[in-house]
């Protein structure tokens, strides 16, 4: 029988509440648990002191048994002092995934080739327009010798 420190939820429909307790870990998150060792209330402001009770003689007494808490009870105890709660460190956390780097890759060539196509447009008509300009002149000068 291995033992979880874990939270139970209770309360209403969109109003959780949650005893911390211990219990097998094969039971239930809201069913059958050995002993209730603590309270913890969300809705409460992180200042408040009621928001997390601890009853930390029992606490004591079943991580010294081989209790183990999960990861949320682990940071109420190693904010108690209780137990030490290590810092985790994910450093591809904020990083983008692989169809977001795709997709960027996909709109950045896309931009560099309508830019280049737009530079070409641009290099190719300022050679063409005096061109055209010494050829308005001369159908200027034939309209009105149609007239």
């Amino acid at each position: 029988m291995s033992l979880k420190i874990r939270l139970a939820r209770a309360g209403a429909k969109k109003r959780p509440f949650y005893r911390i307790v211990v219990a097998d870990s094969k039971s239930p998150r809201d069913g059958r648990y050995i002993e209730k060792v603590g309270t913890f209330n969300p809705l409460l402001p992180r200042d408040a002191g009621d928001r997390v009770i601890l009853v930390e003689e029992r606490i004591k007494h079943w991580l010294g048994h081989g209790a183990q808490p999960t990861d949320r009870v682990l940071r109420f105890l190693d904010k108690a002092g209780l137990a030490k709660r290590a810092a985790r460190l994910n450093p591809t956390k904020a990083q983008p995934g692989k169809k977001r780097l795709e997709r960027e890759e996909a709109k950045r060539t896309a931009e560099e080739e309508k830019a280049k196509a737009a530079a070409e447009a641009a290099a190719a008509p300022a050679s063409e327009e005096p061109a055209a300009e010494a050829e308005a002149p001369a159908a200027e000068a034939e309209q009105p010798a149609a007239e």
